[in-house]
This record gives structure tokens, C-alpha cells and sequence, in this order.
């Protein structure tokens, strides 16, 4: 595949190739200490997405654009992790470039967002109808309150809130473009059709807390292999950083010797 370097990558680590897709507003930064940990094992490709961090926001339309603008700057055949909107992005560049991933990583996310008919493990869809009109009017204040919503109710709630604000600060403010697109994209994103028809290893990595994503979404695809991190809200990593490393690489490396649930 040809590479066209748009988007940041921050590369660390050795061994398997391992992509890192941050969430909604954030960027590359909020793996850092994660990183450090799994780059023992992998070798860690941390992307901001388009608009986010240091990447431009030259990627406009839908979440296959954004796959494919994340595809170019990252290897073939290796593992992708999505956590919240970078698992939608995940789903979809498994949905239309299956050959080029090795398999994907759901990190409290889900593939859709939004509850409606016939689908109820999901948030209410004024939620979202909240932050896009707030965002129009400010941006900071909007990504603050998104911030609390992913602690709320979880364990080491505030330690996990501080280092989100902390990460959200070390890189420039998301472009507006980017956000409003983002936020599309959990309102109106629909991958059931991607998780049913995969052929490609998955992996579902939950928080039993998460007032995002409810753990129970798990229960909709039983084939899919999945771990819930008792007393995690919608940040895992950060709040039970051990945890969930070793539930991800137990599931990467397949070490027979390691615990998972099946989901169901």
C-alpha cells in the first residue's frame, strides 16, 4: 500500500505491530504510559486521528476515509486497538480493508453508540444531541463534560479524570471540522454488519462501569471473545492500566495459560 504520511504517528516498542486509536476529542498522548507497558511486547504505533493532536484535518466525509488515512501511516497486518471512536474507526478499516489488518481490539467501544430500535446497549441519543449543539458554542467546556461522562460512577473515578484533562492539554485543541465529524460518526455509525460478517480475530475489552458503552453490548455478538474490567468506566487503560494489558496481551500472544470470559 502506498504510504502518504498525513497522519502523526509516534512509533515505540518491539515486537508485533500494535495500533493504538484514541477516542473522541483526545489524542495519541493518552496512551503514553500504556504504551511504555505494551511496547515490552509490541511495537506500538500511536496515530492521532484526523484533526486531533498533530495531525491535520485534511480528512473529511466518512469513517473509511479515516481508516484509509490511518491505514497509510501505520503497517500491513497489524493488530489495531480502537478505544470509543477509534473502534469505529477500527470496524470500518476492517470492514473494507480486511487483508491489511490482522485482527482488532474493541476497547470501550461499541458499533453503535446510539440506542434505537431493536438496540438497546447503547446511550440515549439526546446524549449526543447535547454535546454537538454545546459544541457549536464551546468547544473546551464540551470536551470537559464528555470527560466526566467516561469516569462517571467507575472506580479511581477522579485520578482517571485528572489524567484525562492532564493528556487533553498537551496537544492542540481538536479542530472544530474534526470534532463535529466525529461526533457524527458516534450519533449515526452503524458496524453491527462489520461485526457479524468479520472473519478477522476480534477481541472486546470492556469496563463493567461504562456509562458509554454497557458492558452487556457483549451479549449481542456471544462468537466474540471478551474480557470486562471489574469496577472500569469507559477508560480502562487508565484507571486499571495492568489489568487490561494483560488481558490484551494474553489475547494477542494467545498464551493458553491466561483467563478470558467468553462473552454470553
Amino acid at each position: 500500500m502506498a504510504k502518504h504520511p498525513v497522519l502523526h504517528v509516534d512509533v515505540q516498542g518491539d515486537g508485533p505491530d500494535l495500533v493504538l486509536l484514541h477516542g473522541w476529542g483526545m489524542h495519541s498522548g493518552i496512551w503514553s504510559n500504556w504504551a511504555r507497558q505494551l511496547g515490552q511486547c509490541f511495537r506500538i504505533h500511536r496515530v492521532d486521528l484526523p484533526g486531533h493532536g498533530d495531525s491535520p484535518c485534511q480528512v473529511q466525509g466518512n469513517l473509511d476515509e479515516w481508516a484509509t488515512a490511518v491505514l497509510e501511516v501505520v503497517p500491513e497486518q497489524a493488530w489495531w486497538l480502537g478505544w470509543s471512536l477509534g473502534g469505529l474507526v477500527s470496524l470500518a478499516a476492517a470492514g473494507t480493508h480486511r487483508g491489511a489488518i490482522r485482527g482488532v481490539t474493541l476497547l470501550a467501544t461499541s458499533p453503535r453508540f446510539v440506542a434505537g430500535t431493536g438496540w438497546k446497549t447503547a446511550v440515549d441519543a439526546q446524549v449526543f444531541d447535547q454535546f454537538a449543539k454545546q459544541l457549536q458554542a464551546d468547544v473546551e467546556r464540551t470536551l470537559v463534560r464528555f470527560l466526566s461522562l467516561q469516569v462517571k460512577g467507575a472506580e479511581h473515578s477522579g485520578e482517571t479524570l485528572r489524567c484525562l484533562r492532564s493528556e487533553l492539554r498537551k496537544k492542540p485543541q481538536p479542530d472544530s471540522e474534526a470534532l463535529s465529524a466525529g461526533l457524527r460518526f458516534l450519533q449515526q455509525a452503524d458496524m453491527r454488519h462489520v461485526l457479524a460478517a468479520s472473519e478477522l480475530p476480534l477481541f472486546w475489552l470492556l469496563g463493567e462501569r461504562d456509562t458509554l458503552v454497557p458492558a452487556e453490548v457483549r451479549h449481542e455478538f456471544p462468537a466474540i471473545q471478551s474480557s470486562t474490567i471489574s469496577g472500569a468506566g469507559h477508560a480502562p487503560f487508565l484507571s486499571h492500566p495492568d489489568q487490561c494489558a494483560e488481558q490484551l496481551t494474553c489475547w494477542l500472544l494467545r498464551d493458553k495459560g491466561c483467563r478470558h470470559h467468553a462473552a454470553g
